[in-house]
């Protein structure tokens, strides 16, 4: 399983940055495919991006000086959610990928605990105020707004855009900010945490992320438990990286590490089976 998630995460973001002379070239692809948002984080402005991210899509939306309502991308956002909830998180994110490269470096790990656990609500305050909140105030203070997130947040948008475009563009050297300093900075924090933390970004930070937990159990495709199988072990959340209380809640990236170790083969992934994640009349009777 785990192979077979690393493989698809590798030909998922080549799929998303297939504009490979754009690394070379510093140029940003302009096709008609960049009217399409991917499911998974993946900044627009990286050199090999051949779609949108929905993140920024959905910023995009509450920016500039037309207030616009975001029809098409929070739809696209819903329809991706049912499908797929968090799988997307686990399968289709490149910088999800990235992070999970990084852990895998030898050093002390902190493993998940209480205090993850609350920390990772911090991703809904972080996108109800970067993602919506902030781009309106800035709308309706100064008559333009601003994709808060993206701007002053996202290392993603760091790694996948401003270094390869950097390094092929002089002109943009000599322009550098103190904003570029300081998402340059929230970027290494982050490289550093990945090494020590299994997916901080993901687990803390990332509002789309945040957004899709809330389709997790009600997706059309992903991880559940079989409950008449089930004994209760636990084996499946002591063996999970991420903060999750049971399989398949709103921290679940459907990753699979679970399913080869469940005693019973209780768990497992692909189209969800309602009669499976629930029990039966007479067993709940008995």
């Amino acid at each position: 399983m785990a192979n077979k998630r690393t493989f698809i995460q590798f030909l998922t973001a080549f799929l998303y940055n297939g504009n490979l002379p754009g690394f070379f070239s510093g140029k940003i692809w302009q096709g008609p495919s960049k009217s399409i948002c991917v499911p998974g984080l993946n900044c627009y402005s990286c050199p090999g991006a051949l779609g949108s991210c929905p993140l920024g899509s959905l910023q995009s939306s509450l920016s500039g000086v037309v207030l616009r309502f975001p029809f098409y991308v929070l739809g696209l956002l819903i329809l991706f959610g049912l499908l797929l909830g968090r799988v997307i998180c686990g399968w289709l994110c490149p910088f999800g990928l990235v992070q999970e490269l990084l852990y895998k470096i030898p050093s002390p790990k902190l493993v998940k605990n209480k205090a993850t656990r609350t920390l990772t609500k911090l991703k809904y305050i972080i996108g109800l105020l970067f993602v919506i909140i902030l781009p309106l105030v800035f709308f309706f203070a100064v008559g333009v707004g601003s994709p808060a997130f993206c701007k002053y947040i996202c290392p993603a948008g760091t790694l996948e855009a401003a270094l390869p475009l950097l390094s092929t563009n002089p002109f943009l050297k000599q322009n550098l900010g103190a904003l570029f300093n300081w998402k340059l900075f929230l970027l290494i924090v982050t490289v550093i945490a990945s090494i020590v933390v299994y997916r901080p970004f993901c687990r803390f930070i990332c509002p789309l992320g945040a957004f899709y937990s809330l389709f997790n159990k009600l997706s059309y495709f992903g991880i559940q438990v079989d409950k008449l199988k089930c004994t209760g072990c636990d084996a499946c959340i002591s063996k999970c990286k991420m903060d999750c209380i049971r399989v398949g809640d709103r921290e679940c990236i459907n990753c699979g590490d679970c399913i080869g170790v469940c005693p019973t083969s209780a768990i497992s992934l692909g189209v969800k089976d309602v009669c499976k994640a629930a029990p039966s009349k007479e067993s709940v009777n008995n």
